[in-house]
Parts: structure tokens; sequence; C-alpha cells
């Protein structure tokens, strides 16, 4: 029985050792992280960024694995949630513009001109599609 837990253990090791690094290597091949910084003029913080993906990541997991329920109040939540939402979108912002995403899908579809309206109902879709999951699937 003591064996079976220790290959479980060595299994999931590795597979958190692949994912793990799979992910640093996304963000190092990509730059999000430097781009990230340069988008909001903040590039003398950039060790703040990585630390906060590197505890970001820790806790999600460890979090994740416990099944832990956080009780905390109402109104430190809103908080949270809000800075959570901000950082994700940043980073997806930034991995747009590294990928160049939004000018190739322009010139695809031929929209070059209104490049504007592409962002916006990225952005608009994004809020409404969250707002709809929140009221929908989420008992406050």
């Amino acid at each position: 029985m003591t064996g079976n837990l220790i290959l479980v253990a060595i299994i999931g090791f590795a597979g958190g050792l692949s994912v793990g690094a799979g992910f640093v290597a996304f963000l190092t091949v990509l730059g999000l992280l430097p781009r990230l910084t340069q988008l909001t003029k903040t590039t003398k913080m950039i060790h703040y960024y990585e630390w906060a993906v590197v505890f970001g990541v820790l806790a999600g997991g460890w979090l994740g694995l416990q099944g832990t329920i956080l009780h905390w109040n109402q109104y430190v939540l809103p908080i949270i949630g809000v800075a959570n939402g901000i950082f994700n979108g940043m980073l997806a912002a930034a991995l747009t513009e590294v990928l160049n995403v939004f000018p190739i899908l322009s010139k695809r579809i031929g929209i070059q001109d209104k490049m504007v309206y592409l962002i916006m109902a990225v952005v608009f879709g994004k809020v409404i599609g969250s707002l709809f999951q929140w009221i929908y699937f989420v008992n406050l």
C-alpha cells in the first residue's frame, strides 16, 4: 500500500514539474511579463510581476489540492476579485499583443480600419460573459 502511495506521489510530482516547466517556458518564450511591464510603464517592478505569478500558481495549486474553503469577509472578496481580473486581463492583453492576434484577425476578415470595434467587441464580450457567469451560475 505504501509503495502505491509513493508511486502516485512521484507521478504527481513529475506531472507538476512538467506542467510548471511548460507554463514557465510559455511565459518566457513569448516574453509576456516584460511586454506587460512595457505596456503599463512599470518596467522597474518586473520582479513583483514574476513573484505574483509564482505565488499565485503555488497558492492556487495548493488550495485546489486541499479543497480549502476560505471564509473571507464579503467586503474583501470583491477587492480580490477585481485585482485578479485586472491581472488576468492584462496578462491576456499582453499575450494578444505579443502574438499580434488582432492585426492578423482584422486583416483576414477585412476590417483593418475598424480595429477599435474589434477590440471593444472582445472587451464587452468578456465583461458580459463574466457578469453572466457570476449572476447565473454563482450563488451569492
